[in-house]
């Protein structure tokens, strides 16, 4: 039987980090490097800059234990130029795909399943249809799985962004 102590160190979780660094060369290196280094898993990571600031912010989406977690939050407090790292517990996250279609696909249909999943057709051309859709991360997942009966040609997600409430 397993005591708290296993339970804490061996129980995998989800995990949303965000970090603020100072925009500096070779710092999505620093931090890509801390987690392979460890043989960390990055599941999503999105990098952008802070408005009117000298800041970016890293979404880093992980799983791992309580302890894992710990510690991939402590290495990343030691790196430089980390400014911040937080780990979120009450928050919104969103992600975002682009599915691109063949163009003999029904229109109507994949709009409708689209709108359901906050999306909408981003642009029809000659041969394909290309439709968008911003959910949770795991309806996005459901979405896809959902489209897969019209045959998408191309399949890009933008990765996991997320703030605290």
């Amino acid at each position: 039987m397993k005591n708290a102590h296993d339970f804490y160190n061996t129980t995998e979780k989800r995990e949303i980090i965000s970090v603020i660094v100072q925009n500096e060369d070779s710092v999505l290196s620093r931090i890509s490097n801390l987690f392979s280094a460890r043989g960390y898993n990055i599941d999503s990571l999105t990098v952008a800059p802070v408005p009117n600031s000298e800041y970016s912010r890293f979404t880093i989406v992980t799983v791992g234990s309580a302890r894992t977690i710990d510690q991939i939050v402590k290495q990343l407090n030691k790196l430089i130029p980390v400014l911040k790292v937080i780990e979120h517990k009450n928050f919104i996250e969103k992600d975002t795909v682009l599915i691109k279609f063949p163009i003999d696909q029904n229109l109507k249909d994949i709009d409708l399943i689209a709108q359901t999943y906050n999306g909408s057709i981003q642009d029809v051309t000659d041969d394909a249809i290309v439709i968008s859709a911003t959910d949770d991360p795991r309806r996005i997942m459901n979405f896809i799985q959902v489209i897969q009966r019209f045959h998408p040609i191309e399949i890009v997600r933008s990765g996991v962004v997320s703030i605290e409430r």
